[in-house]
């Protein structure tokens, strides 16, 4: 039976984990890379929490497979992204925040710690929504009764005091795990048109021509890309050691690139399926206008023909929703500790977070009613696509500087492909804040 490596214990706060999987030089190939796996396990949750939800079922009912390229594109260059913050972590041992700290002015440092902030909470919003939702489908409470169960969930993460990142990576892998065993059974119920599905993923900028076909793009890119990943995994990488040489970076570089492409590929699979199956189930039989996910839940039966596609659908969105409680306390810790030299108590970040997300939850769904949660999940992904670049310019400015990278700075072309994505990205969201106004 496969077993992760055994290490210390350690609490799970990143200020007191960093160095808890050894990777000594003489380890097979094989054995180094299963050592170095699981930082880019804990960053692909936020690719999968119940903010992609919304957009991709939208996108799938009412575009059936044609924005599934937009999926594939914004996974590419997650990967590209994550994979310079692994590259800044290991080669200056500092994580994103306080290499920003202590690089630039306090006041650009304040002022980009609160778009992290904000992203947090954002992403904390989906969070509390999607797990609300998914206790009212699989249990009939209310929603707002759900809103405040999961405020509970400080419990979970006091239970976990004491426990290492090998323990909390193990946990991930269980959830994430869940989540792709229900959808691959989706894909069973409702097996999708192959050769749609190829056409889907070949790029095409005409499909996004239709202002909300561009909004639920740019949905998908912030729950594709999201702004406090690149915090967390510049942090998170530091937790695997091999040595402090160049040759033992550079080994340490090339495997945490494969680990975040390996677990990264997990999270499009499950992001893409979440679509396909909205175009196979909805789209082909005519329900383009689905845009909730409790109304997905409730057509998914009927349109299959199997009374096990709802509960399966309610079981991977609540796995969906608990797995990314976890990884948005340590992108939190990562982000106090990193902007403001700050360490609290893992739970008391995570009662701050918790509490900042569910007033808007709330509110949200008292005063516009249940049948809103589609909407507001979309706009909290809007909101991390409109904070994205505000993480990414120091990111592609820190990993090209070589009196801070040495050798490991990004080469020009790296370097060229991430400017042009900034542009893109900026660009998008600028379009959507003059179409929001106009």
């Amino acid at each position: 039976m496969f077993r992760l490596p055994r290490t210390a214990t350690a609490p799970f706060c990143p200020s007191e984990v960093r160095g808890t999987v050894s990777v000594p030089a003489n380890l097979p190939p094989i054995a180094k890379l299963l050592r170095y796996m699981g930082p880019g396990l804990l960053v692909s949750v936020g690719y999968i929490d119940p903010g992609n939800w919304a957009t991709d079922i939208e996108a799938g009912s009412r575009y059936g497979y044609g924005l599934l390229f937009v999926i594939l594109a914004s996974s590419a260059a997650a990967m590209l992204l994550q994979s310079l913050c692994a590259r800044l972590g290991i080669a200056t041992g500092r994580d994103l925040a306080r290499l920003v700290r202590d690089r630039y002015s306090p006041g650009i440092a304040k002022f980009l710690w609160l778009f992290a902030e904000l992203a947090i909470i954002a992403t904390d919003v989906a969070e509390v929504l999607g797990s609300a939702l998914a206790f009212q489908l699989l249990l009939g409470i209310p929603l707002w009764i759900g809103v405040l169960i999961t405020a509970l969930d400080v419990v979970i993460v006091l239970s976990l005091k004491g426990q290492g990142f090998r323990q909390m990576e193990a946990i991930m892998l269980g959830l994430i795990g869940t989540v792709a065993a229900c959808f691959v059974v989706q894909l069973f119920l409702s097996p999708p048109d192959g050769a749609a599905v190829l056409a889907g993923m070949v790029p095409d900028a005409s499909r996004l021509a239709d202002p909300h076909a561009l909004y639920l793009a740019i949905g998908i890119l912030g729950a594709t890309v999201m702004p406090h990943n690149l915090y967390l995994h510049s942090s998170v990488v530091q937790t695997r050691v091999s040595g402090p040489d160049e040759p033992a970076k550079r080994e340490a570089v090339r495997y945490a690139q494969i680990d975040i492409i390996a677990a990264l590929l997990a999270a499009t699979f499950v992001n893409a399926a979440i679509l396909i199956v909205a175009a196979s189930a909805f789209n082909a039989n005519g329900h383009t206008g689905v845009r909730e996910i409790e109304d997905a839940y409730r057509l998914l039966t009927p349109a299959t023909g199997a009374a096990i596609a709802a509960p399966v659908f309610g079981i991977a969105l609540l796995a969906s929703g608990q797995s990314a409680t976890f990884t948005g306390t340590i992108a939190g810790q990562v982000i106090l500790e990193g902007f403001l030299d700050l360490k609290i108590p893992c739970w008391v970040r995570r009662l701050i977070t918790r509490g900042l997300a569910l007033v808007p939850a709330l509110a949200g769904v008292l005063l516009l009613g249940d049948h809103a949660v589609g909407k507001l999940l979309v706009l909290t992904q809007v909101v991390l696509s409109a904070g994205l670049p505000f993480a990414m310019a120091p990111l592609l400015l820190l990993t090209a500087d070589r009196t801070l990278m040495g050798r490991f700075a990004s080469p020009v072309w790296l370097q060229a492909i991430g400017w042009l994505l900034f542009a893109a990205i900026t660009g998008a969201n600028l379009w959507l804040v003059s179409s929001l106004f106009a």
